[in-house]
């Protein structure tokens, strides 16, 4: 339970080291960002395959490429009706809009994405936290490894819209809290949820390996193919899958 803890800590403390950076770095270019954002897709997209859809394979019992599928499936349906709830993180930033709106129409817009953030930040939480009922404790860390990393860029990218928008720097740090103790919540609900009853651990290993997928096809790699930086995009997302998949090859 202490290791728990403290991942389900790192996991939300990394979208706060990204707001630390997103205050000493208010301007960044496109590039880096999709380089960056790029990086931590492959990230994760190695974390739910590895660590999280092939562990439910093999916990799954008698059919368990059944519930690996229906997982997936299920794990992607769920946040694709956050989706239609909430709009799509890009487009709350205020990044692609010309014209310069009044300060409160922007803060209420800043707010909304602080909200899609937030919402964002469960599921991802919740598979944090999952990973840590197969009982083996490299390929959970690996997988939280993946959605803190993810989380950086995240944490960063909260930072300039609230800044713009007029909010003082200590209440906009405290929002940027508030966003990554989502996630500790959340990995704390799928920890105790496969410790109450392991018979869900394939279906919930799966149903977070999916939220996961989703987000990063949904998400993040069509924001890191929109500014002309594909190719370094696609170089540094299998970068990143490449050094997750080490990482679990070594400490496997």
């Amino acid at each position: 339970m202490y290791i728990v803890l403290l991942t389900a800590l790192g996991v939300g403390g990394a979208s706060v080291i990204g707001a630390v950076f997103g205050f000493a770095f208010k301007k960044t270019t496109h590039r880096f960002s999709d380089i960056v954002l790029s990086f931590a897709a492959g990230v994760m997209l190695c974390a739910a395959v590895v660590g999280l859809i092939i562990p439910s394979l093999e916990h799954g019992g008698r059919f368990p490429l059944l519930v690996a599928v229906a997982g997936v499936f299920c794990g992607a349906l769920c946040v694709n009706v956050i989706d239609k709830i909430v709009p799509h993180l890009h487009k709350l930033t205020g990044v692609e809009q010309e014209s310069h709106p009044e300060k409160q129409e922007q803060l209420n817009k800043v707010l909304l994405f602080v909200i899609a953030i937030a919402i964002h930040n469960l599921p991802e939480g919740i598979a944090a936290g999952v990973g840590f009922g197969t009982g083996n404790t490299a390929q959970a860390l690996t997988v939280a490894g993946g959605i803190a990393l993810q989380n950086i860029p995240e944490g960063m990218v909260i930072i300039s819209p609230m800044l713009a928008a007029g909010m003082k720097r200590g209440r906009t740090f405290l929002v940027a809290v508030i966003a990554g103790f989502v996630e500790v919540i959340g990995t704390l609900i799928g920890y105790f949820a496969v410790s109450l009853s392991t018979a869900v651990l394939p279906f919930a290993l799966a149903f977070a390996g999916g939220t996961m997928l989703y987000v990063i096809s949904d998400e993040m790699i069509p924001e890191t193919h929109a500014h002309g930086s594909e190719r370094g995009a696609t170089y540094s997302l299998l970068a990143g899958f490449c050094l997750m998949l080490a990482f679990d090859f070594l400490l496997g």
